[in-house]
């Protein structure tokens, strides 16, 4: 199943405090909950005005209607084509 890289411009985002990133995340599995398993959450990098997540779907349109029910952004969505890391220097 393609792995995904979705941008969320969202100002201020490195400022939200653990109990606003938690609602956000609690409003993610909700609407993961009802769209099924087919898409999958794997991860998010919180930085200073933006969210970079990581999720498995079958399609950019399935994350990209995640996005809409979910109310967040989604300003930029990358399909994963390789993955690398230090292992593959070797």
């Amino acid at each position: 199943m393609p792995k995904y890289v979705i941008e969320r411009e969202i100002p201020g985002a490195g400022k939200l405090s653990q109990e606003e990133l938690k609602g956000v995340s609690q409003t993610s599995c909700n609407v993961l909950r009802n769209m099924g398993p087919e898409i999958q959450w794997q991860q998010s990098y919180v930085t200073g005005d933006k969210i970079y997540c990581v999720y498995i779907a079958p399609d950019k349109e399935m994350i990209l209607e995640h996005a809409r029910q979910g109310g967040f952004p989604a300003n930029s969505v990358s399909e994963v084509s390789a993955i690398i890391d230090p292992v593959t220097s070797e």
